[in-house]
């Protein structure tokens, strides 16, 4: 419990030093520009599409109906609403912070080619990053916690989790879709907010969850 909320707040803190960077015009806003101004590749017909797709890997619609859909058949496996309350409880905490983040930085996306702060954009933090996160990875602990079944009996999925994560920031960034600082900070908050669920279910105890 204690080594899991020590992790969360390690990452916050990583999240709270990319926002400085952000605010201040540090050196990771630099590397936004100098990766901007990199000739990026255009993909046009099936790869474009592709590109899309895989981007829809970190959009709220899709990680949030797939998150839900299996955490209900988890809870009704196994006669507890625990997973359906904590995909519930990820999704409010993951849009209420990312949401107000937005807000209140206010940054432009990259493909404007203009980086304004306060201007109403909303590129940081990236939700898709954020997202990818949170939802494939509470997913992937859902199944390894509560299923205990094969193929999924000791098996961790969060190799799979991180593939997905950084295919949707590399995506981002070649679609010009989010800045590179947008996207880091995007996996700092959702990381953090994923391991302060994780800790929330290993220290409230119930009858229906696995030993």
């Amino acid at each position: 419990m204690f080594h899991a909320l020590r992790a969360s707040a390690l990452l916050l803190l990583g999240f709270l030093f990319i926002t400085e960077q952000v605010l201040t015009r540090g050196w990771l806003y630099r590397l936004d520009h100098y990766i901007l101004n990199l000739k990026n590749p255009h993909f046009k017909g099936f790869a474009g599409h592709m590109l899309i797709a895989l981007d829809d890997l970190g959009s709220r619609w899709l990680t949030a109906v797939v998150l839900l859909i299996c955490a209900a058949l988890i809870s009704w496996r196994f006669k507890s609403f625990r997973p359906i309350n904590l995909s519930i409880l990820a999704l409010l905490a993951l849009n209420l912070v990312v949401g107000v983040s937005k807000i209140v930085i206010g940054r432009t996306k990259p493909r404007l080619y203009i980086d304004v702060l306060h201007a109403n954009g909303m590129s940081y933090p990236s939700g898709h990053a954020s997202n990818a996160l949170i939802s494939w990875g509470l997913l992937a602990y859902l199944i390894y916690r509560y299923t205990d079944r094969a193929p999924f009996r000791g098996f961790k999925l969060y190799p799979i989790v991180g593939l997905i994560t950084a295919t949707v920031c590399v995506v981002s960034l070649i679609r010009n879709t989010h800045w590179f600082s947008d996207l880091i900070g995007g996996v700092f908050i959702g990381g953090a907010l994923l391991v302060a669920i994780i800790a929330i279910d290993r220290f409230i105890p119930s009858d229906k969850q696995p030993s």
